[in-house]
């Protein structure tokens, strides 16, 4: 928020007509001095000239301002570029539509309109400029102005008519609510409000005695108000009191401080004394804060000193003051409509509170979330509820979970009101929207979270199997390869006791490559499926599908331990290119081999638990290694063996394999719910106004190479990275577009240690390994490609553990006697397991 310092000063008259000025335009051309003709014709073509930049620089920022309506600094440029009243008129309504004005920008604009007219037609039109002016922030200054507009140019006012006089003292009242509690400068607002009431008393100086001393009695009340309220300055007030009612015939001792004053009205000077004494230091402190933001808001903590004090007026007018100084701390703005959450409730202030505040912090989800929620609590409309939800989605954000706790707490509030008639179409018509904008950079755990509620809502309140199903098929679309969605689509089926489907899925997925251990969770959770639903011949089924498959995921393992006996100094210069990582000096020490194994992990080992999946399995159980380990030393080194010579036999090699290509992404943004229609001359055309594309990456399915919807731009620097991402929610062949920050730190992490373990992992051995009845691309995963859309990326690998019974000296010889003899012999190793 710009300061008042930088906001523009109330326009000039209008020059008058011709360009030309002063003297020099009123003289007869005899009087013309020799010359003066060319040099006005010359200043004339200045001042065109001139005109006609402007009047171009104008066009050019409401051109702007059609494309960017809510850039804050264009609508202030275009304030002070406006030549005339008209066109300053405009840009300040287009402004205010958006964006709060300051109280000196409401005064500016109050002063122009009534240079302009004082008509009574146009005192609407200024007393509605004030009365906005007011609701924005708390401005002393601004209130006075308005009443003393109202005071001067209302004639039912200043004929003081019945209506009149009820008018302006509902305007003074609504002042002294708003700032009479303000202690430096709530006093102006009394003395104003009295001031008022004591020109009506000359004005019936010749009244009956009744109304006459009803409207004293009105003015010493307004005095006994104010001497009960902690302000500045109040020994003057009590000076003040004393002679007015001296000049009433009161008569009273000026030297004495409360001769002549009622003890009530002692008390509560005292009371209002004392606690003026109190807030003294913080009033001091607060003056004399510097121009700083950080100044004023540690000088702002004096809120909690009036919180503990528990009076509710007090705090608010507090925070009004604060915000006033401080338009766009969002910390400021969270702790008052937190307070007025807890402590005040009242409707129309928590409504008008949290409307402003998102007005002046719109990047900050967490007050839009709770905007919501408050509405809903004071039982606001569905149409007020649908209104601030989609001002909401059209801020932007600084992360993609703002949004999607914006969505949810959407839903949330549509799930509980369903009971008040409202239709569960809006519910997934929700949700749908949610899906479609944020699948593509949601972590898995948060897409998860998303399917599984959709889905159970479908369920509960849509009452509709099919459409629950159809939440999970297109998550298996998405994110096929992540073995949590798999998980929680067959943990639906087995809560319903739909065995067979539960089943299907089952074969469905078995086979499929996971990252982690979910490929041998995937096969045990099937067989433990059988033993507690199915027959016999759907147990012995289960068994003779994942045997075949446990076989060669051993294998696989065995095979990665043995590389890293083999290599166990394979990642020592892992961490040689981490800033953050101190090279250590070496002291020529040869350590075990077990140790290096440990601080050395290879990056083709299977993930490890140490990071961890996002979200937990929902079954236990899971093989570990030791668990594998538990065949003989033989086993393993028989199954590399096998595993190595059919290597050789084929062909392949692990080693061949194409590394996949990365973007650091440092001057990239992330473009989204781009029309399917579009390609990279779409995209290209839509950024050439700001320049600077050097690539554009546009996501394609990967089997039917339709366009996503969605890209990455690349650009030259910051400069224009910027530029791109202020064309935000702009449109692209009529759908508009959302743009953000690319951040690649986030899926960095997930890449290198997913990845390599992923790709390496055998898909599945066999024929009999692949699912019965089972078709499509579910079944089919290309290799090097397991990773899910946008930030759903793989999970962490887990530790390895040596077999029971390995140790180096097995190493040195191996013994390859102990080959598997049959499948059989497995089945019994799972079977005891």
């Amino acid at each position: 928020m710009a300061t008042e310092e930088e906001l523009p000063e109330a326009a000039a008259a209008p020059a008058p007509a011709g360009g030309g000025g002063g003297d020099d335009a009123e003289m007869p051309d005899a009087a013309v001095p020799s010359g003066s003709h060319s040099d006005s014709s010359d200043s004339d073509s200045d001042d065109e000239a001139a005109t006609a930049a402007a009047e171009l620089r104008i066009q050019a920022l409401e051109k702007t301002l059609q494309e960017q309506p809510l850039d804050y600094e264009t609508h202030v440029q275009c304030l002070r570029k406006a030549g005339n009243i008209e066109k300053l008129r405009v840009a300040r309504e287009e402004m205010n539509k958006y964006f709060p004005l300051t109280p000196k920008m409401w005064q500016e604009w109050a002063k122009d309109e009534i240079s302009l007219s004082s008509s009574e037609e146009s005192f609407g039109d200024i007393e509605k400029i004030y009365g906005h002016g007011v609701q924005e922030y708390l401005s002393i200054k601004l209130w006075r102005d308005y009443l003393d507009y109202v005071e001067e140019h209302d004639h039912s006012v200043s004929q003081c008519t019945p209506s009149g006089l009820s008018k302006m003292r509902n305007l003074f009242e609504s002042a002294i609510t708003a700032g009479g509690l303000h202690v430096t400068e709530g006093s102006k607002l009394w003395a104003a409000y009295r001031e008022y009431e004591m020109a009506i008393l000359i004005t019936i100086a010749d009244a009956n005695d009744e109304e006459r001393e009803k409207q004293v009695q009105r003015i010493r009340m307004l005095f006994h108000r104010q001497l009960s309220v902690p302000l500045a300055d109040m020994e003057s007030t009590l000076a003040e009191y004393k002679s007015w009612e001296a000049e009433q015939g009161n008569a009273n001792d000026p030297g004495a401080d409360f001769d002549g004053v009622p003890s009530n009205v002692v008390s509560a000077y005292k009371k209002a004394n004392d606690m003026y004494n109190e807030r003294k230091q913080y009033e001091d402190q607060l003056s004399n804060a510097g121009t700083f933001e950080g100044d004023k808001l540690q000088q702002f903590m004096y809120i909690k000193f009036e919180e503990a004090s528990g009076d509710p007026a007090r705090v608010q007018v507090l925070y009004e003051r604060a915000v006033s100084e401080l338009p766009v701390s969002s910390d400021i703005w969270m702790g008052y409509t937190s307070y007025l959450d807890r402590t005040l409730k009242v409707p129309s202030v928590v409504r008008s509170v949290y409307y402003r505040a998102t007005r002046n912090c719109t990047w900050v989800g967490e007050l839009w979330v709770h905007y919501l929620l408050s509405l809903e609590r004071i039982r606001a409309s569905e149409e007020e509820l649908q209104h601030v939800f989609e001002r909401a989605i059209q801020c932007t954000f600084s992360t993609i979970q703002e949004y999607f706790n914006i969505y949810l707490t959407r839903v949330h509030g549509l799930r509980r009101r369903i009971s008040d008639g409202l239709d569960f179409q809006l519910i997934r018509q929700t949700l749908t929207d949610a899906a479609e904008f944020l699948s593509s950079q949601l972590s898995t755990k948060e897409l998860l979270r998303l399917y599984a509620y959709w889905a159970k809502l479908e369920l509960s309140l849509g009452k509709d199997l099919s459409a629950a199903r159809g939440v999970w098929e297109n998550a298996i679309k998405k994110s096929g390869s992540v073995f949590e969605v798999w998980e929680q689509y067959i943990l639906m089926e087995i809560k319903m006791d739909h065995v067979h489907e539960a089943r299907s899925l089952y074969k469905r997925c078995y086979s499929k490559r996971f990252a982690g251990s979910g490929s041998e969770e995937i096969c045990y959770s099937w067989i433990r499926f059988e033993e507690e639903n199915g027959t016999l011949d759907d147990y012995d089924l289960a068994v003779k599908k994942v045997t075949p498959r446990l076989k060669e995921l051993m294998t696989f393992k065995s095979q990665e331990e043995a590389k890293v006996e083999a290599y166990p100094n394979l990642n020592d210069n892992s961490n040689a290119n981490d800033s953050s990582q101190k090279r250590k000096p070496s002291n020529n020490k040869q350590q075990p081999p077990a140790k290096k194994r440990k601080e050395n992990p290879p990056k083709s080992t299977m993930p490890s638990d140490d990071q961890g999946s996002n979200v937990q399995s929902g079954h236990s159980g899971a093989v570990t290694d030791v668990e594998v380990g538990g065949a003989s030393r033989e086993k393993v080194m028989a199954s590399i063996e096998m595993k190595v010579d059919s290597d050789s036999r084929t062909g392949k090699s692990s080693s061949n394999e194409p590394k996949p290509s990365f973007y650091n992404d440092n001057c990239t943004v992330f473009v989204s719910n781009i029309d399917l229609k579009a390609n990279e001359d779409d995209l290209r055309r839509f950024f050439s106004d700001i320049g600077g594309a050097t690539a554009i990456r546009l996501l394609r399915d990967r089997f039917t190479k339709k366009s996503r919807g969605l890209a990455y731009v690349d650009f030259l620097d910051n400069k224009h990275l910027e530029a791109a991402i202020k064309k935000n929610k702009q449109k692209l062949l009529g759908k508009k577009v959302s743009i953000a920050r690319s951040d690649p730190s986030k899926g960095k992490k997930s890449r290198e240690a997913g990845q390599t373990s992923q790709d390496n992992l055998p898909p599945s051995g066999g024929d009999d390994a692949k699912a019965t009845g089972s078709s499509g691309p579910d079944n089919e995963v290309p290799k090097g490609d397991a990773k899910t859309i946008g930030k759903n990326t793989l999970f962490a690998p887990r530790a390895l553990v040596k077999p029971l019974g390995w140790t180096n000296k097995d190493e040195k010889k191996p013994d390859v006697a102990g080959e598997l003899k049959s499948n059989e012999e497995f089945r019994n190793l799972l079977l005891k397991k």
